[in-house]
């Protein structure tokens, strides 16, 4: 049995609680002057940023500590869908944001997705799929299973000046980079579009909110795309693709099937698994080894994992997910072994900044953009003047803690009275809790 086909019938036993349902419009924003520190003069907003597992409990906490009365705003690294049914809260006072399926080809690779698993797509599910997606591209039209290579194709296959092709023609994208064509794969989650860091040139994103306790869904309130200052991309890029058939092309999948980010991940993994599928099933001369390792959420697991990938003669892989086992799963192994990585989801700022000879790529924003969407989104829409900040201590929290703080404060005169760091795995966060609802007292 093909590895595609085991790993897809395990994970059909994992059920839909992890996986979040963009469902139409419903919900209102709080209203940051009528809620700011539930009358107690504290911060009108709490931002949280982390994972489900570790805030599960801290929100836990929170109820129990205050009526819920302050707007609270969190990240993508939060978006999951289950989190108010196992908080025992409907957290109605909670507003997210999280990068979107903003691409051309969003719908094409929703009904890809739901005709293969029966269940709606989650939060980086596309740019999980765009990243597998990219990389077995880039194999083909480098001809060998070579990181350097493969790097040199990323650019080539996706940035612009290529006959276009989506989710919906990936196989027809794969036969014209085997045989040499230019081709410009325009994905779920974006364009794909890399600049001249590896990063997307344009993102969208999206405002959502739960639907409430047992309700296994969000609701998305709004979304905007972005630019950056080079949407069609820039970087170093081959000029031609070697191409061929009659060979197996090799990808390695490092994402969390556990731990503290498992609700997340289980559906990424789903995804990126997707477009090894569509060319196994094909009756394209060419076949896909898709190698799956799992990081726990976990640095040393992450490296380890790759480590595994690495000795297997991977030369590409759709990986990691969170920043703090991205970074030193790049830095330790993907870097020094000249094996590229593109992560669906690791966003934190220091990603961009790696000395990775351009090796690393990601088909998620960079934390510089969301900061800023946060900001906006707690001045305009939540109305608050006043916040407090609980983050993760990894290079995603205090990165994203310290960017928001900083466009609050200088584009949208806000003040941060605090911004307060908390570990994953505690079996209690009343302090760090009762530390933010009271700062600025």
């Amino acid at each position: 049995m093909s590895y595609h086909k085991r790993r897809r019938d395990v994970l059909k036993g994992v059920g839909a609680a992890g996986a979040v349902g963009l469902a139409g419009c419903a919900g209102t924003g709080g209203g940051g002057e009528s809620g700011g520190g539930g009358g107690g003069g504290g911060p009108d907003l709490l931002v949280v940023i982390g994972y489900p597992e570790s805030g599960i409990q801290l929100f836990r906490d929170y109820y129990a500590a205050s009526d819920g009365a302050e707007d609270i705003l969190i990240p993508d690294g939060l978006q999951d869908a289950g989190l108010p049914g196992q908080v025992g809260n409907d957290m109605a006072n909670v507003t997210g944001t999280a990068p979107a399926a903003g691409g051309p080809n969003q719908e094409a690779f929703t009904s890809l997705y739901e005709d293969t698993y029966d269940e709606s797509p989650g939060v980086f599910t596309s740019q999980s799929y765009d990243s597998a997606a990219a990389l077995i591209l880039a194999n083909v039209a480098a001809g060998e299973n070579d990181g350097t290579a493969i790097r040199d194709q990323l650019r080539r296959i996706s940035n612009p000046d290529g006959t276009a092709y989506g989710p919906g023609e990936f196989l027809d994208a794969v036969e014209a980079a085997a045989n040499g064509e230019n081709i410009n794969y325009q994905g779920a989650s974006s364009s794909v579009n890399f600049d001249e860091n590896g990063d997307p040139a344009s993102a969208a994103y999206s405002v959502w909110e739960f639907d409430g306790q047992g309700a296994e869904s969000v609701a998305v309130q709004d979304t905007q795309t972005f630019e950056g200052a080079n949407p069609d991309g820039a970087g170093p890029s081959a000029d031609e693709s070697p191409g061929g058939f009659g060979r197996e092309v090799s990808v390695g999948i490092l994402l969390p099937e556990t731990g503290d980010l498992a609700s997340t991940g289980q559906p990424m993994i789903r995804a990126a698994e997707i477009p090894a599928q569509q060319v196994n099933d094909s009756d394209l001369d060419l076949t896909v080894n898709a190698q799956f390792e799992d990081t726990n959420t976990s640095p040393d697991q992450g490296v380890s994992g790759a480590e595994s990938l690495v000795s297997a003669g991977v030369p590409a892989v759709c990986g990691t997910a969170s920043s703090g086992v991205n970074v030193p799963v790049c830095q330790e192994t993907l870097i020094p072994n000249e094996v590229v990585g593109c992560s669906p989801s690791s966003t934190a700022l220091s990603v961009t900044n790696l000395e990775d000879d351009d090796y690393i790529f990601r088909t998620a924003p960079s934390d510089r953009l969301q900061g800023r969407v946060m900001a906006q989104v707690a001045s305009e829409r939540l109305e608050a003047a006043s916040a407090a900040t609980l983050y993760v201590n990894n290079d995603y929290g205090q990165q994203l803690s310290e960017r928001f703080s900083n466009v609050f404060a200088d584009e949208f005169d806000g003040e941060v009275y605090d911004q307060i760091s908390f570990n994953i795995g505690e079996s209690s966060y009343s302090n760090v809790v009762e530390q933010a609802l009271s700062s600025g007292n």
